[in-house]
């Protein structure tokens, strides 16, 4: 029975030694982590802090100080256990929620980001959490709490572009169309270096339809830097044709085509670009092209037979839409909303 109590006691030593042991060494790296730290070589300091959480896992200290250096290395998923692992020792340890925060703001993990950031404000820890929470709701397409944290956020920073910009998407998204052009010019006002936007506003003011605005806003984000390419032309030509600048409209729908000279889609606007200037020779010339490609392209042949009848030929023009109405009976509407606007 003695020597049963003298093993007993003796095991407590041993362990009590080892446990003293255990915290000495997670003392020695964690002061090592802080040298390396402070001397900028993060690659040794995020071993030697790992070391010391190793030896005591409830070191809080060393936990917050490896999320710090393991944040600089880029290894977020390691920043992210440390920060997990500080808050489940102290629940409000503003570094851990402010670097909880941003790492699930900057890896789009938005229903964390919303919750850290909202535990940031009621800490009044950081800055900037209205702007994180309203972005977080707007990915999440939950419009009208974005649209809350918004509107605090751009209280706090008059200057963030992005605040307005992302309402009017919204809008867009919401297909509030004329709701969101004064939010895009906001942003435009703030930030005029933004090429995108500016075609965005532009794409937008053609829909409901503004053209005559929408073309400033296409010229403008092309001298901004926005690629000029086959959509930027065909948007633009749109805009164009609808305002009654025929001329420009072809020009663009033609360096377009040199690039697609198949696009139906393309050979039919020309076409009724031409139609609408009078220019009949050259609209019937596009509605051909659309035939060779599809002989069976029905309204492509009644607009024919309509340029003919409008260019004097009136008994062939008939034929050709006598023609086209048979393949397609629909056209019988077509003819009689042309016949009502004079065309």
């Amino acid at each position: 029975m003695k020597n049963s109590i003298l093993l007993f006691l003796s095991t407590i030593v041993v362990l009590q030694c080892a446990f003293s042991q255990s915290k000495d060494s997670a003392e020695v790296y964690y002061q090592k982590g802080l040298q390396e730290k402070t001397a900028r070589r993060w690659m040794v300091a995020f071993n030697c802090l790992q070391k010391s959480v190793q030896y005591d896992s409830n070191n809080v200290n060393a936990e917050r100080e490896l999320g710090l250096v393991a944040l600089e290395l880029r290894k977020y998923g390691n920043a992210e256990l440390a920060f997990t692992k500080v808050l489940s020792i102290q629940k409000n340890d503003t570094t851990a929620v402010v670097n909880l925060a941003n790492l699930s703001f900057w890896t789009h993990q938005w229903k964390d980001a919303i919750t850290y950031a909202q535990k940031a404000l009621q800490l009044k820890a950081g800055s900037g959490w209205n702007y994180v929470i309203g972005k977080s709701y707007y990915q999440q397409e939950d419009y009208g709490q974005a649209f809350k944290y918004f509107q605090a956020a751009s209280k706090e920073d008059t200057a963030n572009s992005e605040i307005p910009y992302l309402v009017g998407r919204a809008f867009v998204d919401m297909n509030n169309y004329k709701a969101a052009v004064p939010f895009f010019q906001k942003a435009i006002a703030l930030d005029s270096s933004k090429a995108q936007w500016m075609y965005e506003l532009a794409l937008v003011l053609a829909t409901i339809p503004n053209d005559r605005m929408a073309i400033q806003y296409y010229l403008l984000a092309a001298e901004k830097g926005y690629k000029v390419d086959n959509d930027y032309y065909e948007n633009l030509a749109d805009s164009y044709a609808a305002v009654g600048e025929g001329q420009k409209a072809v020009d663009l729908m033609l360096k377009a085509l040199d690039k697609k000279p198949g696009d139906l889609v393309l050979l039919y606007s020309v076409a009724d670009a031409y139609y609408h200037m009078k220019k009949y020779p050259e609209a019937i010339d596009y509605w051909d092209k659309i035939l060779f490609y599809d002989k069976d392209n029905s309204k492509a042949l009644y607009m024919i037979g309509m340029a003919y009848q409008k260019k004097g030929d009136t008994d062939k023009g008939r034929q050709l839409c006598d023609r086209a109405i048979a393949m397609d009976p629909s056209l019988k509407n077509l003819k009689q909303e042309r016949g009502s606007m004079g065309l």
